[in-house]
This record gives structure tokens, C-alpha cells and sequence, in this order.
């Protein structure tokens, strides 16, 4: 029996069964989506497919329905079908057309198979595609914490003498780390929603140690530009708070003042505005913001139009977890810049003050 035999008398008509058959029990496959008849339409088209592919294998241009998971999806409900339908045959067709039968679906199967690309999109669109992204940012920020922890230890000689160069080598591999960890875990926190603070409840803290602590942990990027980073403390440090989250706005305001800056310095200050406010405040003597990345400037995922463009990265996402953080501690976060004469980012907190015994003696406004 030649192929075009077994297409009309046997194997084209268990393929259009199998098109019935697909499109009637669609519904019950999944009810919430696609309608019978586009189904059926669709299953109809890659049937078409399948005969083209069987008539003539080595033909270029087979036509080949759109890539989509639904056409993947019922390719292979018609290929199961297909094979059920011959078991129930009693006349079988002939083995060399049969294979030619089935060697089209899986020629078709492969056409509609997605790019690598294409794979990576539906996967991040698909419902755990925030969480794959989680998973990444985490699986990368886990050893550059490692790389951090290891370069500032050799670079400030606690596993021995370093020679000058070196330890502008280890500046090297910190800035560089940093800046990756930086990435991640805006991603994480961006994930997050952007506005989670870490502490549920407010704390008592020291906003000298604060300050202190983001000094020590940016120093390394600055000794390698050869910036001084000033800190200007309050005059009653003792306050209540979120100090995790104030933190973490302090250290990506002074990381992004570092990278835009060349000369001069980083100033973070936190100055006493009335009983139970501080305004903390980051200035640099780098070059300001352009007014073109004003208007998107705590955007997140927008997209650079020149390599100088001013952002945390180029998805510019520490920016907008900044504000983000700020607006949950019942701030507001600002900026002032000028061309040359440096950029300054400041917020107002209210942060009661409290004894060495963390007792309130400034209540909070309401």
C-alpha cells in the first residue's frame, strides 16, 4: 500500500477522528481556557501539518503552526489519539507508510519546540517565574558574600602583609563583588515588593553605629577612587526605629554616590530637625544627575540610553527599593543635583528618643 493509499483509506481519516476527538474532550482537559472551536481549529491546522511533513519528508518550507505551548500541548493529545485509534484497527496499515505517519509528528514535534530564548521567557512568565528569579539572585549572592568577606580580610593584612598593589587588586575584587551583591539582593527585595521592613516592629539603635557600619562596609570602594567618606552623627544617636531598613537605604545611597563621584567625597549625615526627627541626607562632589534620567529616576527596569546614564544598575532597581523603604518608614525620599556641583539624596524620619535603657522619651507623631 503506498503512502498516499493509506493516507486516504486508512491513516487520513484516524487523523481527522483524532482531531474530533481532541477538540470534543478539550474542555475537559482544561476548562479554563482555550474554546473548543479555536481548539479544534488549531488541532485541524497541525493535522494538515503532520500530512504534509508524512507526503514529502525531505521538502523544505512544511508550513508549521505557531510555537506555542498550546500547539505543543495538542500535538501530543493527537499523536496518543493517533495510536489508539490504529491499536483499534483490525487492518493495520502498511509498516513503511505507518512509519512515515509517525516519524511527521515527531518532524513537527521539533519544529515547534521554542528557541532556547523563547524557553527562558516562558519560564519566567510562567507562575513560578519570580521565584526562579529569587532562587538565581540568592544562588549568586551566597558565594559573592564569601568573595566580600574574604578580599577586605586580605586586603586590610589579617592573613599577612600585602603588598601596595595587591591590596588595590583586593579593592578591585570587593568594588566588583559588592557591586554584584548589590544586584542581587535588590532583585530579592524588589521581589519582595520593595517595602518589606525587616523589622516588624520598631527597635531601639544607635544611628552613630549606623553610620559607622555603612562606612566600614562602602570604605574599600572608596580607598580604591581615592574618596573620603565623612560622617556627620546626630547629636542624640540613642533612637526607635527600623534600623535594618535604614540601613539598607543609607548603604545604597552612599554605594551609588561612590560610583558616581571621582573626586572629593561622600558626606552621610543625619542631622536633628525637631524633638523626635532626623533628616539623614547623602551628599557627593560627583558630576549630578542628568535632567534626561530625572524623569524615570526611581523606575525600576528602565532602560539606560547611554553608559554614563545615572542608576544603581542598568535596571536601576536600588533606586526604586530606596523609596520604596523610606515610604514604609514614613518618609519621603528627595533629590537636588546640579551639573558638576554633586547630587544629594535626603529623607526625614521620626525616630523618638530613648534612654540607655531603651525606654521612650519622645513619643511618636501620629
Amino acid at each position: 500500500m503506498s503512502w498516499s493509499e493509506a493516507r486516504d483509506g486508512t491513516l487520513g481519516p484516524i487523523l481527522d477522528e483524532a482531531v474530533r476527538q481532541v477538540a470534543a474532550e478539550w474542555t475537559v482537559v482544561r476548562e479554563d481556557t482555550t474554546s473548543a472551536q479555536e481548539v479544534a481549529e488549531l488541532a485541524a491546522e497541525l493535522a494538515r501539518a503532520v500530512l504534509v511533513r508524512a507526503d514529502d519528508p525531505s521538502a523544505l518550507g512544511h508550513p508549521t503552526p505557531s510555537k506555542t505551548t498550546l500547539s505543543r500541548r495538542l500535538l501530543g493529545l493527537l499523536r496518543t489519539k493517533v495510536v489508539r485509534l490504529l491499536k483499534a484497527q483490525q487492518a493495520a496499515p502498511e509498516p513503511t507508510s505507518l512509519i512515515e505517519f509517525l516519524s511527521a509528528f515527531e518532524s513537527l514535534s521539533a519544529a515547534l519546540e521554542p528557541a532556547w530564548d523563547q524557553r527562558f521567557t516562558d519560564r519566567l512568565s510562567g507562575p513560578d517565574g519570580l521565584e526562579l528569579v529569587v532562587e538565581v539572585a540568592h544562588d549568586l549572592r551566597s558565594p559573592l558574600t564569601s568573595i566580600l568577606f574574604l578580599a577586605e580580610t586580605l586586603q586590610r593584612g589579617r592573613s599577612g602583609a600585602v603588598t601596595p598593589l595587591q591590596e588595590r587588586q583586593l579593592g578591585l575584587i570587593y568594588s566588583a563583588a559588592f557591586g554584584l551583591s548589590s544586584v542581587a539582593s535588590d532583585v530579592i527585595e524588589l521581589a519582595r515588593g520593595g517595602d518589606r521592613l525587616v523589622d516588624s516592629d520598631p527597635l531601639p539603635f544607635s544611628v552613630t553605629d549606623i553610620l559607622d557600619s555603612v562606612r566600614d562596609i562602602v570604605l574599600p570602594i572608596a580607598e580604591e577612587k581615592g574618596l573620603d567618606v565623612r560622617l556627620v552623627p546626630p547629636e542624640s544617636s540613642s533612637r526607635i526605629g527600623y534600623p535594618v531598613a535604614l540601613s539598607r537605604v543609607l548603604l545604597n545611597l552612599t554605594t551609588n554616590a561612590l560610583k558616581f563621584t571621582d573626586d572629593g567625597h561622600v558626606e552621610m549625615r543625619a542631622e536633628e530637625t525637631g524633638p523626635a526627627s532626623i533628616e539623614f541626607s547623602v551628599q557627593d562632589t560627583g558630576r549630578g544627575i542628568p535632567p534626561a534620567s530625572m524623569t524615570m529616576l526611581f523606575e525600576p527596569f528602565r532602560r539606560r540610553q547611554r553608559e554614563r546614564d545615572y542608576a544603581f544598575s542598568g535596571s536601576g532597581l536600588g533606586l526604586s527599593i530606596c523609596r520604596k523603604l523610606v515610604e514604609a518608614m514614613k518618609g519621603e525620599l528627595k533629590v537636588e543635583t546640579g551639573a558638576g556641583t554633586g547630587t544629594r539624596f535626603h529623607f526625614t524620619l521620626e525616630l523618638p528618643l530613648v534612654d540607655t535603657g531603651g525606654v521612650l522619651l519622645a513619643p511618636r507623631s501620629s
